[in-house]
C-alpha cells in the first residue's frame, strides 16, 4: 500500500509528497499509559466520546426555556407560524429589524429556521448536536496530532488515536459548554461549530490527492470549505474565523513555514531567503487568494445586509470599553482574557451573566488583579516562543496549531474590532476550548514523556474528566429552571446587579411580591442607574397600593433613561391611580413618543380618557391599540362596553362582530356580544352566545347571571332560575344577581298564586 504524507519537517522547503513508512506520532506513545490499545480504532473512539458527550448534559433534555430563551424563543415573533420566513434574513437573533437602533446587529438567520415551540425538542436537539460535534473532534484533533497523511486511496491515516481520544473526551465533558448546550440559545454556538469544523475538515480534504507538479491542492475543496465558513457565520459571528484558521494551517503545516529559520536568514542576510519553496509555491498563494477573497466577499455581504452602524451597547453591558484611558480599556480587556482562561483552565465558578459590578474595572496598575494579566501573557509568551522557536518540527506544529485555535475564534470577543456586548461570556469559549484541548493534551503527553510517575499522570488525567463530568451534570440540573439557574449565580457574582434582577423577576412571576421586591431594591442598590429593576419594583408597588414610592421610582427610571418607554407607560398608570390625570396623560403620550407602535400603552391612554368622560378619545385611543394589535382583547371589549353604556347598541354590536372575527375564540367578547344584543332584543343570537362563552368558561358567575337576565326577559322562567342558582353557588356575594334571583323568586310565586 502506498502512503502520501505531509511530512513533519524542520526547514521551510517546497512543498511535495514522499513515499513514508507508517509511524504513529511521537505524542501518542507517550500516553500509552493512559488509554489501552483495545479502544484506540477510530469507531471506538468516536463512540466513546458521542456516549460520554451526551451523557454529561442529559439531564437538562427536560428544562424549560431560561434566561435569554425566553427573548429568543418565546417572545420572537420570526418564529411563529403566521410570520413569513423571509423575517429570518432581514432581522437580528432576537427579531428585531437590523436597521433598528436597539438591534443588536447579531444577524443568525439559520439556527432556528427549524424550530419548535415545546422546550424538551430544542435541548434534545442541542444535546445530540454537542454529542455529534464531539465525535466530529476525533477527527480534528486526529489532524492536529497526527498531521494529515493518506494512503494513495486518499484514505486518511489516524496517526495519534489517543492524544485525539483524550483530546476530544476533554473537550466532549468541559463544563464551560454547559451554557451552550442547555441554553436553548446555544444552538447558535453548536451549528456554528459544527460548520466551522466541517469546514476546517473539508479544506484538509484538499491535500488528499497529489498533481502533476506534486502541490496539494483542490480548488473544490477550498471552495466549499468557505462556503461551510459562510454558513458557520449565518449561525454565529465567530465562524468566519476558521478561513483565518485554515490559512494558518495551509501556511505553517502545509507550507512547513519556519519563523525561527526565517528570521535568521533575514538577520544574516542570507540569500537563499529569496528561494524559499513557500514563496515559490503557486498552489499555497492560490489557495491564499480563494481563502481571502472569499472571506472578505462574505464580510462584505454580511456588513451590507447588517448596516454600517454598529451595534449600541450600555455601559452596564460592557463597561471597560466606556473608559475614557485607553490604559485601563487595555488592563481591563487582558483581565477578561485571564478570566476567559481561567474558566477553561478551572471550570467551577460558572454564571450565567458576568456584567453589573460582576467584575469591578480595574482602575490602576497597584490593583492586585493585574498579576492575573500578567500571569497570561507569560504562559501565552512563553507557548509563543516554543510554538515559532522550537526545533522540534512536532511541536511546533502542535502548539502553534493549539494557539490559533485557542485565539483566533476568540477574536471576534475580545473587544480588540469592535465593542462586544458582554464582560465575560462561557458560550464564546465552545470553539477556543479546542485549543485549550490541544494544548492540555500536549502537557500531559510531555509530563509524561519526562517522568517516571506515569501511573500518576493518568489518574490525574481520568481525575479530571470524572470531576469535569461530574460537573457538567451538576450544571445541566441548574440550567433546567430559571430559579435554579439564577440562585446558583449568587455564590459566583453577589455583586452582579442582574442575577439578583432575574431572581427577583422570577419570584414575581410566582406571585412572590415580598421576596421579590426585596430583590429588586437589592438590585437597584448595587446599581442606583438600573432602570429596569425599578420599573419592575414600581410595578409591584403599584400592585401593592404603594402609589407614592411607586411614582418615585418610575419618574426615577425616566430620568435617567428618557426613552424608556415602558416606564413612560406605568408612570402614567400610577399617575392616573393618584388622579393626576393630566401628568398621566403626559406620560402615556411620551411613552407613544419613544415607541410609536405601542398597543397596551394606547389602551391605557384610552381608559384614562374613559374615566374623565372623553368617549370619543377614549375610542379612538382603543381603536389604535386594535390596528397595531388586532388580538387586543382588552381594547376591543372596552369599546364595546363603552358604546353599550352609552346607548349605541348598534355601533357596539358592529365592533363586537368585528372583534369576533379577527379573535373568533375569545370568550369574553362573546359575552360582551352577547349583552349587546340580548339589550336589542336579539335573543336567540345572544343566547347561542352566552352558551358558547360558558362553554368555554363555565366557572364565570358573571356569564351565567347575564344569561339568566336574558331568559329573565325573554320570558324562559325556569332557564332564568337555573343560570341564577349557578351564577349564586359561584360568586354568593353579586348582589345585582341576588335581587334579580328574588326579584324571579316573587314573580314565580305570583304565577303559581294565580295559578291555585
Amino acid at each position: 500500500m502506498n502512503i502520501y504524507m505531509i511530512p513533519n519537517q524542520h526547514n521551510a522547503g517546497a512543498g511535495g509528497h514522499q513515499p513514508a513508512v507508517f509511524r504513529m506520532a511521537v505524542l501518542d506513545t507517550d500516553l500509552d499509559h493512559i488509554f489501552p490499545s483495545s479502544v484506540l480504532p477510530p469507531f471506538w473512539a468516536k463512540l466513546v466520546v458521542g456516549l460520554v458527550a451526551i451523557v454529561c448534559f442529559a439531564r437538562s433534555y427536560d428544562g424549560d426555556f431560561v434566561f435569554d430563551d425566553s427573548e429568543a424563543i418565546v417572545n420572537n415573533k420570526d418564529l411563529q407560524a403566521e410570520t413569513p420566513l423571509g423575517d429570518l434574513w432581514h432581522h437580528d437573533f432576537w427579531g428585531s429589524r437590523l436597521s433598528s437602533n436597539t438591534s443588536h446587529k447579531s444577524y443568525r438567520p439559520l439556527p432556528f429556521l427549524a424550530a419548535c415551540f415545546h422546550p424538551m425538542g430544542f435541548h434534545v436537539v442541542n444535546i445530540l448536536l454537542h454529542g455529534g460535534i464531539s465525535v466530529l473532534m476525533v477527527d480534528v484533533f486526529s489532524v492536529l496530532f497526527g498531521g494529515l497523511q493518506y494512503t494513495s486511496k486518499g484514505r486518511r491515516l489516524h496517526l495519534a488515536p489517543r492524544a485525539s481520544l483524550l483530546a476530544a473526551l476533554l473537550f466532549a465533558v468541559h463544563p464551560v459548554h454547559t451554557e451552550c448546550v442547555a441554553g436553548v440559545v446555544g444552538r447558535a454556538d453548536l451549528l456554528c461549530a459544527l460548520f466551522f469544523f466541517l469546514s476546517f475538515l473539508g479544506y484538509c480534504k484538499a491535500f488528499r490527492e497529489s498533481n502533476k507538479e506534486g502541490a496539494y491542492s483542490s480548488t473544490f475543496w477550498v471552495l466549499l470549505s468557505i462556503f461551510l465558513g459562510a454558513v458557520a457565520m449565518l449561525c454565529k459571528e465567530q465562524g468566519i474565523t476558521v478561513l483565518g484558521l485554515n490559512a494558518v494551517f495551509d501556511i505553517l503545516v502545509i507550507g512547513k513555514f519556519n519563523v525561527l529559520e526565517i528570521v535568521q536568514k533575514v538577520l544574516h542576510k542570507d540569500k537563499s531567503l529569496e528561494s524559499l519553496g513557500m514563496l515559490r509555491n503557486g498552489g499555497l498563494l492560490f489557495r491564499m487568494t480563494l481563502l481571502t477573497s472569499g472571506g472578505a466577499g462574505v464580510l462584505y455581504v454580511r456588513w451590507t445586509i447588517m448596516g454600517t452602524g454598529p451595534p449600541a451597547f450600555t455601559e452596564v453591558d460592557n463597561p471597560a470599553s466606556f473608559a475614557d484611558s485607553m490604559l485601563v480599556r487595555a488592563i481591563n480587556y487582558n483581565y477578561y482574557y485571564s478570566l476567559n482562561a481561567w474558566l477553561l483552565l478551572c471550570p467551577w465558578w460558572l454564571c450565567f451573566d458576568w456584567s453589573m459590578g460582576c467584575i469591578p474595572l480595574i482602575k490602576s496598575v497597584s490593583d492586585w488583579r493585574v498579576i492575573a494579566l500578567a500571569a497570561l501573557w507569560f504562559c501565552l509568551i512563553g507557548l509563543i516562543c516554543q510554538a515559532l522557536c522550537s526545533e522540534d518540527g512536532h511541536k511546533r506544529r502542535i502548539l502553534t496549531l493549539g494557539l490559533g485555535f485557542l485565539v483566533i475564534p476568540f477574536l471576534p470577543a475580545s473587544n480588540l474590532f469592535f465593542r462586544v456586548g458582554f464582560v465575560v461570556a462561557e458560550r464564546v469559549l465552545y470553539l477556543p476550548s479546542v485549543g485549550y484541548c490541544v494544548l492540555l493534551t500536549f502537557g500531559f503527553g510531555a509530563l509524561s514523556k519526562h517522568t517516571k510517575k506515569k501511573k500518576l499522570i493518568a489518574a490525574v488525567v481520568l481525575g479530571i474528566l470524572f470531576i469535569n463530568m461530574l460537573r457538567c451534570v451538576v450544571r445541566s440540573g441548574e440550567w433546567r429552571s430559571e430559579e435554579q439557574l439564577f440562585r446558583s449565580a449568587l455564590s459566583v457574582c453577589p455583586l452582579n446587579a442582574k442575577v439578583h434582577y432575574n431572581i427577583g423577576k422570577n419570584l414575581a412571576d410566582k406571585g412572590n411580591q415580598t421576596a421579590a421586591i426585596r430583590y429588586y431594591r437589592e438590585a437597584v442598590r448595587l446599581n442606583p442607574k438600573y432602570v429596569h429593576a425599578m420599573n419592575n419594583l414600581g410595578n409591584i408597588l403599584k400592585e401593592r397600593n404603594e402609589l407614592r414610592e411607586a411614582e418615585e421610582l418610575l419618574s426615577l427610571a425616566v430620568r435617567i433613561q428618557p426613552d424608556f418607554a415602558a416606564a413612560w407607560m406605568n408612570l402614567g398608570i400610577v399617575q392616573n391611580s393618584l388622579k393626576r390625570f393630566e401628568a398621566a396623560e403626559q406620560s402615556y403620550r411620551m411613552a407613544i413618543k419613544h415607541r410609536r407602535k405601542y398597543p397596551d400603552c394606547y389602551y391605557n391612554l384610552g381608559r384614562l380618557y374613559a374615566d374623565l368622560n372623553r368617549h370619543v378619545d377614549a375610542l379612538n385611543a382603543w381603536r389604535n391599540a386594535t390596528v397595531l394589535k388586532p388580538e387586543h382583547s382588552l381594547a376591543w371589549n372596552n369599546m364595546i362596553i363603552l358604546l353599550d353604556n352609552t346607548g349605541n347598541l348598534a355601533q357596539a354590536e358592529a365592533v363586537g362582530r368585528e372583534a369576533l372575527e379577527l379573535i373568533p375564540n375569545d370568550h369574553s367578547l362573546m359575552f360582551s356580544l352577547a349583552n349587546v344584543l340580548g339589550k336589542s332584543q336579539k335573543y336567540k343570537e345572544s343566547e347561542a352566545l352566552f352558551l358558547k362563552a360558558i362553554k368555554a368558561n363555565p366557572n364565570a358567575a358573571s356569564y351565567h347571571g347575564n344569561l339568566a337576565v336574558l331568559y329573565h326577559r325573554w320570558g324562559h322562567l325556569d332557564l332564568a332560575k337555573k343560570h341564577y342558582e349557578i351564577s349564586l353557588q359561584l360568586d354568593p356575594t353579586a348582589s345585582g344577581t341576588k335581587e334579580n334571583y328574588g326579584l324571579l323568586r316573587r314573580k314565580l310565586e305570583l304565577m303559581q298564586k294565580k295559578d291555585v
